[in-house]
């Protein structure tokens, strides 16, 4: 045939289709016993292609970026992460419950690198996976890839965790009381996180739980008549989230961290407030939250200085009076008299 992919001189398998070799094609058996078998390996270039394990981890990659909407330079860039974690000897025998989760963990340094707000919890909740674990097999991948990932702040992470609450749109399980603005609960929140690192509540513990505790508030704080009886545990069923473990310890914290700072504005220190009704004033307090952090988490040194100041200020009672001083106060004679025996008994 005229074609050029007709006139193309190949020997073709007849079982598979498979280019044999190359060179011309013939009909006599004396031609085809000078010809070597290529083996199907080289033929199709099966050593290039990514193995079946390798395969299934991208796969599952792909899908979980999908189900999280990533856009696409966060898919291909977990891709890429997987390609190279998934042929190591470090990662190649384990299991597959932690080849699952090392998918997972993938997906979390991409997000990550790119600035993408993706908490552990989320991951975990997607995977039915144990946070400790997955946490282990995250550090592997960092070390393993020596991987740069930067952490995530907490503002990404109020936005983040608060996305997932149900409390902003009205629907038929949740009351109306409850249902609450968007912009106004994440930008309390985010005040009452701040107030929380100022306090030294936040430094070296889970940052989903003191969320958890700072949204409660911050979510009470919004309409406090309706909303002072309601719990954290009946909070967090309504928002549709689970209550993480030491949260209602960080809320317990948080209370007694704004009842110190409340004790410290006058108008507030009359009321005898309590874990409760300290709620009500969330937003005087959160106003002059510096003076107050000043004035409620003092030092010894720095209450001791704050006195001798105060002593230099006001006039000292027990200072010596000369005696000149004191004969201009004498009034007779009498007077004068007893203070001249004092003076010579003295």
């Amino acid at each position: 045939l005229p074609d050029a992919h007709y006139a193309q001189a190949q020997l073709v398998c007849a079982a598979c289709g498979c280019v044999a070799a190359e060179g011309l094609l013939t009909t006599t058996f004396g031609d085809e016993e000078h010809l070597r078998e290529v083996a199907f390996s080289r033929s199709t270039g099966q050593r290039e292609q990514r193995s079946r394990s390798v395969q299934r981890g991208v796969k599952r990659v792909q899908d979980l970026c999908r189900v999280l909407r990533l856009p696409r330079a966060l898919e291909e860039t977990a891709v890429s992460h997987a390609e190279r974690a998934l042929p190591r000897a470090a990662f190649r025998r384990l299991g597959l419950p932690k080849k699952e989760l090392l998918g997972g963990c993938c997906v979390l340094a991409s997000c990550r690198q790119h600035g993408w707000p993706l908490t552990m919890g989320t991951l975990c909740s997607l995977l039915y996976a144990d946070a400790e674990l997955l946490a282990g097999v995250y550090r592997g991948l960092r070390a393993e890839l020596r991987l740069c990932v930067p952490a995530l702040g907490l503002a990404e992470l109020v936005k983040t965790h608060l996305n997932s609450f149900r409390l902003f749109q009205q629907a038929a399980d949740i009351p109306a009381p409850f249902v609450e603005d968007k912009e106004q609960t994440v930008t309390r929140t985010l005040q009452v996180v701040e107030l929380a690192g100022d306090t030294w509540l936040v430094t070296g513990r889970h940052p989903v739980p003191i969320v958890t505790a700072a949204a409660f508030l911050a979510w009470q704080s919004l309409r406090p008549a309706a909303r002072l009886a309601c719990t954290l545990a009946r909070f967090c069923r309504a928002a549709g989230v689970e209550v993480p473990p030491p949260a209602p310890l960080r809320l317990k914290e948080l209370h007694d961290v704004l009842l110190r700072m409340a004790a410290q504005l006058a108008w507030l220190r009359v009321l005898r407030l309590d874990k409760k009704t300290v709620v009500k004033h969330l937003g005087d307090i959160l106003q002059h939250r510096v003076f107050l952090l000043r004035k409620a988490f003092r030092t010894e040194d720095e209450e001791e200085e704050e006195e001798d100041e105060e002593e230099k200020e006001e006039a000292p009672l027990d200072a010596p009076i000369s005696d000149s001083e004191i004969e201009q106060y004498l009034r007779g004679r009498e007077e004068a008299r007893a203070f001249g025996k004092a003076k010579a008994w003295l």
